[in-house]
C-alpha cells in the first residue's frame, strides 16, 4: 500500500545521499557561465519529454547539447560573423565532423598543401579508406591551380587562413571565388588567425573550423574544437552536390534544407555527424574555453606584437638562414598580410638555422624561457622541430617541397616580455655558435 503524497515517510540513508538538497534555485543569476557538468537533464513530465525529443528544443543529454557548450557556440558564432556554431571535443574533431558531414564515398577534396599535418593525415589516411580522394594545391594563392584540380566529384575546398607552420597567408577571396564558380563550399581553418585578426566568412568562406585548444582557450589546459557555418547553404544551387541535405529523410520526414534552410549543413553536423560519432566536449572544457575567449583580443594583440619583434630580431642574426613571417617586409606574403591581417600577422611561424639538425638540437636544448612542446596558441612561448616531430612521417622530397628543412624550427610566441624572449633566443644562437 502506497502512502499519500502528503504523508512523509523518512527516506533511507542511501536514498538521501543521492537526492537530499536537490534543486536549482531559479532566482540565481551568475555573471560567469555556469558549468553544467551533467550527463543528462531532468525531464519535467511525460509530455514535455515527448515534445523535447520531437522538436529538439531544450536539453536532454549532454552529447546532444549542453548550456555551457551552447554559450561558447553563441559567442564564437558572433565573433566569426556566422549563423551558427557547434562545439566539439577537439580541433581535429571539428575538421572530421565537417568533412564527414559533407562527403561520401567517391567524392573528392581539393586542399591547400600548406596545412596542419594532422589534417593532411586525415585526408590521406582516413578519408582515403572511405573512398574519398584529395588533391593538394601547392600554390594556395593560384586560382589556376585550384581550378585545374577540380573534378566532377569535387565537393569541398579546404585551406588555412594562416597555414601551419610557414605563415604563408592565404588569399581567401581568390580561393572562394574559384570554389563558388562551381557551387563548392570553402572550409577555412582559422585557428592561427582567430576571429580577432581575420574573419574568413567576410571574405567568402562558407565554413570556419577552429582548434579551440589553441588561441581561443589560450592557456594550454583543455581541448576543444568549433565549427562555424555562414548559414548560406543554397539547396537549389548546391543540392546536387549534397543530396543528403535536400532529400527526404529515411523516415519520410522533411529534409534538412526544408527544415532548416540555409543552416542545413550545420544542422546535419549537429544532429547526425557529431551526435552519432560522439566527439562531445566536456562542460568543464567548454567553461574554460569560454573564459579564455573573454581575453582573446588582449592576448592575440600582445602575441602578434611579440612575434613581429622576435621575427625582426631573428632576421638580423647571421646564424639564421630565413624567417617565414608575413609581418616582415621581406616576406612574399607581406602584402596579403597587410590586406587580410592589418591588426597583426599572428604569432606562429618558422625560421631556419644555417647549421641544420645539429644547430636545431643545440638551439632547442639551450632555451630556458621557451617551452619545448607540441602545442600552439599558448600564453607561453613554445618551440618545436617539425622534421623530427610533427612532420616526421614526410619524405625528404615532401619536406623540401613544403619548405621544411633540418634546421627549421616552429615557434608560437606568447605574452612574455619581448626582451626576455630575445635573450632566450640569443642563448640558443650562442649554443649554435659553439658548434662552429
Amino acid at each position: 500500500m502506497s502512502l499519500p503524497k502528503t504523508q512523509v515517510k523518512p527516506r533511507g540513508f542511501a536514498t538521501r545521499q543521492l537526492h537530499a538538497g536537490e534543486g536549482v534555485p531559479t532566482d540565481v543569476k551568475p555573471r560567469a557561465t555556469p558549468i553544467y557538468l551533467t550527463a543528462g537533464f531532468v525531464l519535467d513530465d511525460f509530455d514535455q519529454a515527448a515534445d523535447l525529443f520531437d522538436t529538439g528544443e531544450g536539453f536532454s543529454y549532454t552529447r546532444v547539447g549542453n548550456p555551457t557548450a551552447e554559450a561558447v557556440e553563441r559567442r564564437v558564432a558572433d565573433l566569426e560573423g556566422g549563423a551558427e556554431a557547434l562545439l566539439v571535443g577537439s580541433g581535429q574533431a571539428a575538421v572530421a565532423i565537417t568533412l564527414l558531414g559533407l562527403l561520401q564515398a567517391g567524392d573528392h577534396v581539393v586542399s591547400a598543401a600548406s596545412i596542419y599535418e594532422g589534417t593532411r593525415g586525415f585526408f590521406l589516411d582516413n578519408l582515403a579508406r572511405l573512398g574519398i580522394e584529395t588533391t593538394f594545391v601547392q600554390d594556395g594563392n593560384s586560382a589556376a591551380e585550384w581550378t585545374a584540380a577540380i573534378r566532377p566529384s569535387t565537393r569541398v575546398f579546404f585551406a588555412e587562413s594562416i597555414p601551419n607552420p610557414k605563415n604563408d597567408i592565404l588569399d581567401i577571396a581568390l580561393v572562394s571565388e574559384v570554389a563558388h564558380s562551381r557551387n563548392i563550399p570553402l572550409i577555412i581553418d582559422n585557428t592561427l588567425a582567430t576571429p580577432y585578426l581575420v574573419r574568413p566568412l567576410e571574405h567568402g568562406a562558407d565554413i570556419v573550423v577552429h582548434s579551440a585548444s589553441k588561441f581561443l582557450a589560450g592557456h594550454g589546459a583543455v581541448l576543444g574544437g568549433v565549427i562555424v557555418d555562414n548559414g548560406g547553404f543554397d539547396a537549389e544551387r548546391a543540392g546536387a552536390l549534397f543530396p543528403h541535405l535536400v532529400e527526404t529523410g529515411r523516415l519520410g520526414d522533411a529534409s534538412f534544407a526544408e527544415r532548416t534552410g540555409g543552416r542545413a549543413r550545420i544542422a546535419y553536423f549537429r544532429e547526425v555527424t557529431a551526435l552519432r560519432f560522439g566527439p562531445t566536449p566536456s562542460p568543464l572544457n567548454a567553461f574554460l574555453i569560454d573564459q579564455g575567449i573573454e581575453t582573446l583580443s588582449l592576448r592575440v594583440e600582445r602575441q602578434s606584437q611579440n612575434a613581429l619583434g622576435v621575427a625582426r630580431w631573428l632576421e638580423q642574426q647571421p646564424e639564421v638562414h630565413s624567417v617565414d613571417y608575413s609581418g616582415l617586409a621581406s616576406s612574399p606574403f607581406h602584402a596579403l598580410a597587410q590586406r587580410y591581417l592589418p591588426d597583426g600577422q599572428g604569432s606562429v611561424f618558422s625560421f631556419t638555422l644555417r647549421g641544420g639538425l645539429p644547430a636545431a638540437r643545440a638551439f632547442v636544448n639551450s632555451l630556458e624561457v621557451f617551452t619545448h612542446m607540441t602545442h600552439l596558441g599558448d600564453v607561453r612561448s613554445l618551440i618545436l622541430h617539425p622534421t623530427t616531430t610533427s612532420h616526421n612521417r614526410r619524405t625528404e622530397d615532401e619536406l623540401s617541397q613544403a619548405g621544411i628543412w633540418p634546421g627549421t624550427l616552429r615557434v608560437s610566441i606568447g605574452i612574455e616580455q619581448l626582451d626576455d624572449l630575445i635573450d632566450d633566443l640569443d642563448r640558443g644562437l650562442a649554443a649554435v655558435r659553439e658548434l662552429g
